[in-house]
């Protein structure tokens, strides 16, 4: 059974899954995992296959959920990604997003920012 921090970060990953259907994109999979990495979700906008981290939060106490995604964790996502494109066999353009939920008081705020991040200095 799921924790409710669980639950709560699959709904959020539910909602990013629906923004990125309504702005054309082709979901092709969710939590894509290599080794100690994780994808929230893959998907495919043209010939570009977006790799997107997603995070929720309840509260604005700690911070903007953006501040979570620091440099080990971009690198870790740009490791998995590398490994999806390669085992695919694909020739394609790749970008790195962000999607950032933050839940409080019943009031949701969802911001998608594209192209987050460019891990240079990969694993």
């Amino acid at each position: 059974m799921p924790s409710k921090n669980q639950k709560f970060g699959n709904e959020g990953e539910s909602t990013a899954i629906a923004l990125l259907k309504r702005k054309g994109y082709e979901i092709i999979t969710r939590n894509y995992r290599y080794q100690k990495s994780e994808i929230d979700i893959i998907a495919r906008l043209g010939n570009e296959l977006v790799f997107v981290e997603v995070k929720s939060r309840s509260t604005g106490y700690y911070g903007d959920p953006m501040d979570a995604v620091d440099r080990k964790k971009e690198k870790l996502i740009a490791f998995a990604a590398d490994h999806f494109v390669e085992s695919q066999n694909l020739d394609v353009e790749v970008r790195y997003d962000v999607i950032t939920i933050l839940s409080e008081n019943g009031h949701e705020v969802v911001e998608h920012i594209e192209d987050a991040f460019y891990p240079f200095d990969r694993l």
